[in-house]
């Protein structure tokens, strides 16, 4: 057996349950995603920032609350400090914001893309390692901040290619849900409980939630019918946003939903999350705002209203595949075009020329690609064809004339080297 059947059958060379390996067309296709996120997140102004990938574990046990604690890649590292890859990003950005707020006109309008790790089963649009844009508003607390991060996300879709009829943008109040726990008694250090319980309405059994509300003295009927008819204006805060959403020609994207709570405890008041219409897959989306993370991390010295959203790339790959529109203009951006100009060489002893003509070129911008050794012309045009280069330079004895090829037309014409460089270099 050869040693590469050795390496592939060995599953300790593999790459580990929830991690990826990314081969350059699936690495082509992550940065599409990126590309589309700094685009539109320039188009609004944001800026972007960075954290470190190991955090100390404590800044996610301070008030994360929900499951992320349990999925915690945690070890000591040889300090002995109890530290964790991180999950997310929103309490590092706290972190950094808490000690550097001075330094920075408010609002701070602040986005990041990068991995993120959690331990939890892999699944469809689901991983142990994934990348994530996350856009933040901070030191803002009217409707106007919570508005332009909705715009934000759902142009981010947008973007991509998804339509109306594609995805759905379900926006719901925690502020709600506590005046609801209020008014039926719940205590208010049980109230996070509660949510918890209202955040897995949708995914738990029916007996099983039932049998949680119940603790609360309340029926699962009564909850459902409270999210399937909210009174009129029971989230002024919603009412607001959906009029600034409306003002942009955004509104029929959002719609009110309370069953919607978000899972992380430092939440307070409107949240969102973005689903398929056919809700086949995870949420593509969630965030909301969290006007108290900032003081809970600094223990009260600093105090901003904030509000944010996440985006990742595992579960958006899916929806791009499921939606024709999204996967037309993907393959368009992914069509194979790696140079601008490929070098063809006719003659092998005009080598030395080719290499200098490649230099000249590269060095002013264009994508080039020359043969690495003689080949026939037949294969070094075909090669040109494969990895979507505009023309194809003919290298020849006639050389410092070139015979130029289109590879969209296979149209070829003569031209003089200084007209070739002329038409090649970017202007």
């Amino acid at each position: 057996m050869s040693a590469g059947g050795n390496y592939m059958s060995d599953a300790r060379y593999q790459a580990l349950p929830g991690f990826r390996d990314l081969a350059p067309q699936e690495y082509a296709l992550r940065t599409y995603l990126l590309d589309a996120w700094r685009k539109v997140a320039h188009r609004y102004g944001f800026v972007e920032w960075e954290a470190p990938m190991v955090e100390p574990t404590d800044l996610y046990l301070k008030k994360s609350g929900g499951e992320l604690p349990t999925q915690l890649f945690r070890f000591k590292d040889q300090g002995e400090r109890d530290v964790s890859l991180r999950p997310e990003l929103t309490a590092s950005l706290g972190r950094i914001v808490a000690t550097r707020h001075l330094d920075y006109n408010k609002p701070l309008k602040w986005y990041e893309i990068g991995p993120c790790f959690r331990y939890e089963k892999p699944q469809k649009g689901r991983l142990r390692e994934f990348v994530q844009f996350n856009a933040d508003i901070l030191g803002e607390a009217g409707e106007g901040a919570d508005a332009e991060l909705l715009a934000l996300a759902i142009d981010c879709m947008r973007e991509l290619g998804f339509k109306e009829t594609d995805f759905v943008v379900r926006v719901s109040d925690r502020e709600v849900w506590l005046q609801y726990a209020a008014q039926h008694g719940i205590p208010e250090e049980r109230a996070q409980d509660f949510l918890s319980v209202i955040d897995k309405l949708e995914r738990d059994r029916p007996e099983i939630s039932a049998e949680k509300l119940a603790s609360f003295g309340l029926a699962r009927e009564q909850v459902t019918d409270f999210i399937a008819h909210p009174p009129a204006g029971v989230s002024p805060r919603y009412d607001v946003v959906r009029e600034e959403l409306k003002a942009r020609g955004l509104s029929n994207y959002v719609q009110l939903d309370l069953s919607v709570v978000r899972g992380l405890a430092y939440y307070t008041g409107l949240v969102f999350e973005i689903f398929d219409q056919a809700h086949s897959l995870r949420a593509v989306a969630g965030g909301g705002r969290y006007d108290g993370l900032i003081s809970t991390l600094t223990d009260g010295s600093v105090d901003m209203p904030a509000t944010g959203f996440a985006m990742g790339d595992a579960v958006i790959a899916h929806l791009i595949e499921a939606c024709p529109e999204a996967r037309a203009r993907r393959d368009a951006a992914l069509a194979p075009h790696t140079c601008d100009v490929c070098l063809v060489l006719a003659a092998p002893e005009m080598r030395s020329s080719m290499l200098s003509l490649a230099s000249t070129l590269r060095d002013a911008g264009v994508r080039v690609d020359v043969p690495l050794s003689q080949s026939k012309l037949t294969k070094q045009l075909r090669h040109a064809e494969r990895c979507g280069a505009t023309y194809a330079a003919v290298i020849g004895t006639e050389y410092p004339s070139i015979e130029l090829k289109s590879m969209a037309t296979r149209e070829s014409r003569r031209i003089p080297l200084e007209q070739l460089i002329c038409e090649l270099i970017p202007h």
